[in-house]
């Protein structure tokens, strides 16, 4: 099998300790890599190697610092076909899914490459007789991101162009699960010009992650994963004295009003639901339907619409939902099947029917209705194809049941109701809304991040808050005296 390594200080090179893990095509259920585990070794290597590099990096006028960027946003368009089929072949999901989430990537190094506009500060002439003031935006040092299986291109691209654009420099630690992509990535800048040691990519495990958390040479972690593991995260580097944002987990619901149009609301879900077997911290994992008739009719919708699902491996034509990651995440998912089923849920459908031919780690769409706020299934995030449906009787009840969840990631409304709409954005308790969509992530140039549970830290991710994140404001005042002394002050000075 192909050996998995690092990418440190401008070049591949080869894992040195005696770890490794096996990463799988998810569709055949075999193993097609390894993955070298680094030690603490390695990881204090790919710091110095950045710390190395940042001096010269955060000297380097932003206009050029944004050159090299542009010319990696051309090489991503050049080998987005490949990128996908590298997505799909590690993780799963269809080439059209990759292929978004590669677009999708690509989106925030385009906003990034205007970060001579972005790092504009302010200028206030005369704020006192003869003194002027202004500020500015310097970078912060070697900064680490830490992502997640089931992103490998877009999520460490909410992180590493933001930040290398403001001058830091990065270490990059992906997921074992699907660590090839990150190494692409880095191949890439590098072919764009970034100079050596500026972009790094570590691969390993909690090993790896503890001993970037408690370096003393990294100055800020941005992390996205579960939210047990982005507390750790956030607690440890937080007092380590670094600067985190943590992006935990979710329960994203989706209200179903009375005068939606039931149609559009079950294409919604399908896609929101099951796209990417529900392997998304944005998926919706909990239909809210107000009212008996409305509720009675969505169920039989997606009934219709989940017998026709086409479930195979991602790069087949016309499959429109791939495995799930690993064995050992299938068979967590149905763990929370059977807990479902045992905590008296309705099990409309039932996605382990599904049999797909070979070993691949397949399962099928599957449907819960009158599910309670009591249940497992509701409170937990499953990240599978697996969709529970509440009923409500009202839109107060509807709204309560949101604001009460721990999780305040992401959330949707499906009504033709404009002052409805107005009302739930308004009051509803989570940090991203869709109104009639039902994915609502935010493009690049805008922020992404949840509340209460689902974000540890200040800061979203990416467009104006990702540029605040990944550096530190200075102020400045300025005087210039002409005359004389005029003899020393003790009072606070005003203007």
């Amino acid at each position: 099998m192909e050996t998995l390594g690092h990418f440190v200080g401008g070049r591949a090179v080869a894992p040195q300790s005696a770890r490794f893990g096996n990463v799988y095509d998810p569709a055949t259920g075999h193993a097609t890599k390894r993955v070298g585990l680094a030690s603490r070794a390695e990881v204090d290597a790919a710091v110095a190697a950045a710390a190395a590099a940042f001096e010269q990096w955060a000297a380097t006028p932003a206009p050029r610092r944004a050159t090299a960027l542009f010319r990696f946003r051309d090489l991503l368009v050049l080998n987005a076909d490949r990128l996908a089929r590298l997505i799909t072949s590690e993780h799963g999901k269809t080439l059209a899914d990759a292929r978004g989430e590669v677009q999708r990537g690509l989106e925030v190094v385009e906003f990034a490459c205007g970060v001579p506009q972005l790092l504009k500060g302010e200028y206030s002439e005369n704020v006192g007789t003869g003194i002027d003031a202004f500020s500015q935006r310097q970078p912060l040092g070697v900064c680490a991101g830490i992502s997640p299986f089931n992103f490998p291109a877009m999520v460490p691209m909410w992180m590493f162009p933001v930040a290398i654009a403001c001058g830091n420099a990065f270490v990059m630690k992906p997921s074992e699960k699907d660590p090839g992509l990150a190494l692409e990535l880095a191949a890439l800048l590098a072919e764009a010009g970034l100079p050596a040691g500026v972009f790094n990519v570590v691969n390993g495990d909690r090993e790896a992650v503890d001993a970037l958390l408690d370096h003393p040479g990294v100055a800020a972690i941005s992390f996205v994963g579960s939210t047990p593991v982005a507390e750790h995260v956030y607690r440890s580097a937080a007092n380590a004295g670094k600067r985190v944002q943590a992006l935990g987990g979710a329960k994203n619901h989706m209200v179903v009003m009375p005068d939606a149009d039931i149609a559009q609301a079950a294409d919604a879900l399908m896609g929101a639901a099951y796209g990417s077997a529900g392997e998304r911290c944005m998926a919706i994992s909990v239909a809210v339907a107000v009212g008996t008739a409305g509720a009675d009719a969505l169920v039989a919708e997606l009934q219709r619409r989940i017998a026709t699902l086409r479930v195979g491996p991602g790069t087949q034509d016309g499959v429109e939902m791939g495995p799930l990651v690993t064995r050992e995440h299938l068979e967590r998912v149905l763990a929370y099947i059977d807990t479902g089923v045992a905590e008296g849920a309705d099990l409309v459908v039932d996605g382990r029917a599904l049999r797909v031919p070979g070993d691949g780690f397949f399962l099928g769409a599957t449907l819960f209705d009158r599910v309670t706020p009591q249940m497992r299934i509701y409170r937990e995030e499953i990240f599978g194809p697996v969709l529970s449906l509440v009923r409500a009787a009202s839109f107060e009840e509807a709204l309560a049941l949101v604001n009460a969840h721990e999780f305040g990631n992401g959330v949707a409304i499906f009504t033709r109701d404009g002052g409805v709409a107005r009302e739930f954005n308004r009051r509803v308790q989570a940090g991203m809304v869709g109104i009639n969509v039902p994915i609502p992530v935010p493009m690049a140039f805008h922020s992404f991040g949840g509340w209460k549970r689902s974000l540890f830290g200040d800061h979203h991710v990416h467009g104006p808050e990702g540029v605040r994140f990944y550096t530190r404001l200075k102020a400045t005042t300025v005087r210039w005296p002409s005359g004389p002394a005029t003899g020393a002050e003790f009072k606070m000075p005003t203007m």
